[in-house]
């Protein structure tokens, strides 16, 4: 059972948040075999409530001081859950109803993503505890990988000029894969700035009679 100090107005909203997920990828999978557009505008609520109230909720954290660990596991999962869901159904071909995210887009925010898990596992079972250094690059990647979930739900990716989609993807890739790379450079100065990264390996000790032993051929 959670503490009560835990569940904050703020981690309520967080909650809610993550519940409507997978209510987000249902109704986008039905338009997708329907055609429906109501399916197609509960879905898009459905994901602008979810990333609007990424901020409310860390405004209210901030405003009325209930940062908690919870939280601070949460939000991000959130934020998370909510672009993989959308990135990776709509890198599928439903050229019938919507345009189709680019597979290599994909590969790079799940790898990025992956990446970024194992480093912290890896950090924090050799030094013992991960501090991650939230980056604006990271920052923008979020407000990308959005964006263009926002422009093939809206079907501009087919009414505007393809230019723009393409722009818009690529700067998403960019600014993920700096991301990335940037969390493994902090990932790797924690793990230099370790004792047990610099300490040389300590050498057996050889005993006297192992010593004498070891001088004199063994009689074959």
């Amino acid at each position: 059972m959670l503490p009560r100090s835990a569940m904050t107005t703020a981690n309520k909203i967080t909650i809610l948040r993550i519940l409507l997920i997978p209510f987000f990828v249902v109704e986008l999978i039905y338009y997708l075999q329907t055609g429906n557009e109501v399916h197609r505008l509960a879905a898009f609520l459905s994901f602008a409530f979810v990333a609007i109230f990424d901020g409310v909720d860390g405004y209210i954290a901030r405003r009325y001081n209930q940062k908690s660990e919870l939280g601070a596991i949460l939000d991000p999962l959130a934020d998370k859950m909510l672009l993989v869901s959308a990135i990776v159904v709509l890198s599928f071909d439903f050229g019938k109803y919507l345009g189709q995210i680019p597979l290599w887009l994909t590969v790079t925010i799940i790898g990025r993503d992956l990446l970024v898990v194992m480093g912290i596992a890896v950090v924090r079972y050799i030094v013992g505890k991960v501090t991650v250094r939230p980056r604006i690059i990271g920052k923008i990647a979020t407000v990308l990988q959005m964006a263009v979930v926002i422009w093939v739900l809206f079907k501009w990716d087919r009414d505007l000029n393809p230019r723009w989609f393409e722009v818009g993807t690529m700067g998403a890739a960019i600014c993920t894969g700096l991301s990335g790379l940037l969390y493994v450079r902090d990932g790797v100065k924690q793990l230099g700035a370790h004792p047990a990264s610099s300490q040389p390996r300590a050498m057996p000790r050889m005993t006297a009679s192992a010593r004498v032993t070891s001088s004199f051929p063994v009689a074959k």
